[in-house]
């Protein structure tokens, strides 16, 4: 078993340190790079206004925090956090200093089942995130009466690369498995792969965070599809390792 891991930065190559421990053969070919989001600077506007704040991710919470710092900021005190997963609760938890809910699926669905936002009308909600991403999130709760904002506080950019060239090269290190961690990263790296590689592509097992991705890459047309439902590294490991000697 090898394994090919595109998740990005740390993250990415944390999990590949752990796969290697585990006897499992691995591979870090990150998809994106991260820089400050432009909408950093309205986070100071009302900010003590705000009644339920939601991080999207980890990065949204280190480029958030980071700006606070610089500029003097503290998180607000008097509102209500939200994640979407455990590892992005942690984090925001840790900088904001309050407790911090979060579903136990990391996917828009079961976020938005969460209690702290049934009763959510008239409520001034902001949004952390990337650029792009998670408008069923925004769109159910205006939908429920709040007032919500993004706050688009980094950039994700894709990183171009030579799919004929690293293809050959996954091909000979008998790459079996692929760990992708989102619909876009996902729609990204099936684009670069030229249509004579498409077979090999979709014969790979490929391991997804979330039911909706999975449903993607079935439709795809990817034949073995592992949802983990959560992007921690510890339930992408957890899966991974079953297939030890396979």
């Amino acid at each position: 078993m090898a394994v090919l891991v595109t998740r990005p930065g740390a993250q990415g190559y944390s999990l590949c340190q752990q796969l290697m421990e585990a006897g499992i053969a691995s591979f870090h070919h990150s998809l994106l790079t991260f820089t400050p989001g432009s909408q950093l600077s309205q986070l100071s506007d009302d900010i003590e206004q705000i009644d339920i704040m939601v991080a999207i991710s980890q990065h949204s919470v280190a480029f958030t925090d980071e700006y606070f710092t610089q500029h003097n900021i503290s998180w607000p005190q008097d509102c209500h956090y939200l994640a979407i997963g455990h590892k992005t609760a942690l984090e925001l938890s840790r900088v904001c200093g309050q407790k911090v809910n979060y579903p136990q699926q990391s996917d828009s669905e079961h976020f938005l089942e969460l209690d702290d936002l049934q009763d959510i009308n008239k409520k001034q909600i902001v949004i952390l995130r990337g650029n792009g991403g998670r408008e069923l999130i925004f769109d159910t709760l205006v939908e429920r009466g709040a007032i919500v904002e993004y706050r688009e506080v980094y950039q994700r950019e894709y990183r171009d690369f030579d799919a004929e060239v690293l293809v050959a090269q996954w091909q000979q290190a008998h790459i079996d498995t692929v760990v992708i961690t989102s619909s876009g990263q996902l729609n990204f790296f099936a684009s670069k792969i030229a249509e004579v590689d498409l077979h090999w592509l979709y014969s790979l097992k490929l391991i997804v965070p979330s039911d909706r991705i999975a449903k993607e890459a079935n439709a795809m047309g990817f034949h073995i599809v592992s949802n983990t439902g959560s992007a921690a590294n510890s339930d992408l490991l957890a899966t991974l390792q079953p297939n030890i000697g396979q």
